[in-house]
């Protein structure tokens, strides 16, 4: 799953706007839990972070490092 969101160019060629929108619906929704869950715990854990979102191990990094690229955490 996270692969592909590395791959957003690729994917705004073969999807239709709609489709972008509710994957970037989802992705917000799904940092917004991860903030939640991050400041509940008071650290950035992936292997917490994926347990409490049912993600990957790997999704969980991605999501945590994209969330402090953006400034976000």
């Amino acid at each position: 799953m996270m692969a592909k969101v590395a791959q957003s160019e690729q994917i705004k060629a073969v999807v239709s706007p709609e489709v972008l929108m509710l994957f970037e619906d989802w992705m917000e929704e799904l940092e917004h839990e991860a903030l939640r869950a991050i400041k509940k715990a008071g650290v950035a854990d992936p292997m917490a972070l994926a347990e409490d979102l049912g993600l990957s191990r790997s999704g969980a990094q991605f999501l945590i490092a994209k969330l402090k690229k953006e400034q976000k955490l």
